[in-house]
């Protein structure tokens, strides 16, 4: 919901700032960076719209609560993110699918490790101002959008990696299991949830899901 009073972008549009706070996994806290977002908000002079959290990769462009955002934008608004990696980690042809859609809209993207996109949250620009202003951030946001994509596949690099060389030495245990979310699952199927609505409450695969059930089946058998 939109709590706080637009204010006027350069082109005399209404103005809103729209918070993006994004973490990889529920293990993370995607609210993490919104005190310092607020917080520049405020130094600008202006207030935080509204606030989009979700917890996805940036290397998936199949992102709920960013295309929310973005539904709910009306032209000059600002996505505010605390850094690019945040908005993205995709691709070069999904990064341009959101591009394009953040161009569709007309929104402007401001991020807090981007100085360059500071001023365009600054009412009061001219013409031919706004116009550099877009092109230099375009740029920018296209450097630091290919190195947010180049550090994901480094760090998935040195990941296999580091599986492959385990495997080698026999020291390899896979991934460590999530027990919280597991306990979870278990006390679901236990309620006699279906199978589906367990998925869709903790997005486990139904491998995972297999898994679980024949567990809790081989327990019951040994008591």
């Amino acid at each position: 919901m939109i709590s706080e009073p637009s204010k006027p972008n350069h082109q005399g549009l209404a103005m809103f700032i729209r918070a993006y706070l994004r973490a990889s996994t529920t293990d993370q806290d995607a609210d993490r960076a919104r005190a310092d977002l607020e917080r520049f908000a405020s130094d600008q002079g202006l207030q935080i719209a509204a606030r989009y959290t979700e917890n996805e990769s940036g290397a998936k462009l199949n992102r709920p609560e960013l295309f929310r955002l973005l539904a709910d934008c009306q032209p000059g608004d600002v996505l505010l993110v605390e850094q690019v990696d945040r908005l993205s980690r995709l691709n070069a042809a999904d990064w341009e699918r959101l591009k394009a859609e953040i161009a569709a809209k007309r929104v402007r993207v401001v991020a807090l490790d981007l100085p360059t996109s500071h001023q365009l949250m600054k009412p009061g620009a001219d013409e031919f101002t706004a116009r550099m202003l877009d092109a230099i951030n375009g740029m920018m946001l296209d450097m630091l959008a290919a190195i947010a994509r180049k550090d994901y596949e480094d760090r998935r690099h040195r990941q296999k990696q580091g599986v492959e060389k385990a495997k080698a030495e026999g020291v390899y245990r896979g991934r460590p299991e999530d027990a919280k979310r597991n306990a979870a699952i278990v006390a679901m199927l236990r309620n006699g949830q279906s199978w589906n609505s367990i998925i869709a409450a903790t997005g486990c695969s139904r491998s995972t899901l297999a898994r679980l059930t024949k567990r809790q089946e081989d327990a019951a058998g040994a008591a």
